[in-house]
């Protein structure tokens, strides 16, 4: 049985040109106020069965909110339908019909109303909702006196209270602090287990895998995969990737000493280009040099894709047999294991000459390997884990 079908629907936005800003302009421009069109979803049509955890993933602008908002009923899709079975609860923007002056008591009410829950059923359901926000002690005080985080507790609280039938979530996973996002994960996997149907928007990955049976992958609007967890995470990530090669700087490699070339394989390279956590890597340095490099030392470091550094070393090249380097060459490191979980990682590589400061060169950003995990593993690293036992009683 189907949730969700979504029938060939495609959104596309009028964009104003030339924005008015006031009465007189508007009037002036009557009839010859210039607009262009901007597609935010391309026609695309999919279904999710009743009990299915389904993720939705992109990059900022891929039009994964957009998608979710055409589902909860909030924007009117340019061609096509959406067709819903049971009762929804969206958790897109939350607190978003909070009224600043009233409490959070009264906001609950007005909330649940607008949701379409009655007064009575809300009545029924109230201390739940305080309950889970714990927020008893400012609940009769008016939200406008409310943090962000507390906002985000209130909202998420009336929302999961609803009983519903089918959920969207919109990022808001990724919010709050963590005691209370392990909370929210442990109520969304309480309603997998109840058989419920969850659409969750991220573009974390490790969301993904937690929690969704299924997931697809949006970018610049166009529907470009749809599958398993891991095979949708892969997808995402080269969508990704590729959207960051292009907005980098190029970089100069001018000087008397150049790094010509960075490459990066494995022993399964042929069959696919990531590795799994604990495989070996192997990375080739291949560099030019005018002069000769006589006190080599090579600078290796691995980078998240947010710039945090998970290893990083500095190798006295003539410590391992290298002396010196002349014309051009290729310096190999071969790593036996790589002990991360999923991730795309980037590569820094400087070259210099410690006697020399003429002779050092760096390559930063352009170069990167991927890791992609097939267990259900979270985290950075890779942890061996051994035989597991246990007594009863």
């Amino acid at each position: 049985m189907e949730a969700i079908v979504v029938d060939n629907i495609s959104k596309v936005f009028k964009l104003h040109e030339n924005p008015v800003h006031s009465v007189k302009e508007r009037m002036l421009s009557m009839g010859r106020s210039k607009y262009r069109e901007f597609v935010a979803l391309e026609p695309m049509s999919l279904s999710i069965s009743t009990g299915t955890t389904l993720g939705i993933l992109g990059h900022n602008g891929s039009g994964k909110s957009t998608l979710l908002k055409v589902i909860s009923g909030i924007l009117k899709p340019t061609t096509g339908q959406i067709r819903l079975r049971g009762r929804l609860a969206s958790l897109l923007e939350l607190g978003a019909g909070f009224h600043p002056e009233l409490s959070g008591r009264e906001n609950v009410y007005i909330n649940a109303a607008f949701l379409g829950i009655s007064r009575k059923e809300i009545e029924k359901r109230f201390d739940d909702i305080v309950e889970f926000s714990e927020l008893a002690e400012f609940i009769d005080e008016p939200v406008k006196h409310y943090s962000s985080g507390m906002y985000v507790r209130l909202g998420f609280a009336v929302a999961v209270n609803l009983d519903p039938d089918v959920l969207l979530v919109d990022e808001v996973l990724a919010v709050g602090d963590e005691v209370f996002q392990r909370k929210c994960l442990d109520r969304v996997r309480q309603f997998q287990q109840e058989g419920r149907t969850i659409v969750v928007v991220t573009h974390a990955a490790d969301v993904v895998r937690q929690v969704c049976q299924r997931a697809i992958v949006l970018d610049h609007g166009k529907l470009v995969a749809d599958g398993a967890p891991g095979d949708a995470i892969r997808i995402f990530r080269e969508h990704l990737h590729g959207t960051l090669e292009e907005a980098a700087p190029k970089a100069t490699n001018t000087g008397p000493l150049r790094i010509t070339d960075v490459r990066t394989h494995h022993p399964r390279s042929a069959e696919r280009k990531y590795l799994e956590p604990g495989e070996p890597l192997t990375i080739e340095v291949s560099y030019e040099t005018d002069r000769t490099v006589e006190s080599p030392t090579l600078s290796i470091s691995i980078l998240s894709l947010e710039g945090q550094a998970v290893y990083a070393v500095d190798l006295d090249l003539p410590s391992f047999g290298i002396h010196h380097l002349n014309g051009s060459g290729t310096i190999t490191l071969p790593f036996t294991s790589v002990p991360l979980l999923d991730g795309r990682y980037t590569l820094s590589t400087r070259l210099i000459d410690r006697h020399d400061a003429d002779l050092r060169v760096a390559r930063d950003g352009r170069d990167e390997f991927e890791v992609l995990n097939p267990g259900a593993a979270r985290g950075v690293a890779a942890l061996t884990l051994g035989t597991v036992t246990g007594r009863s009683g």
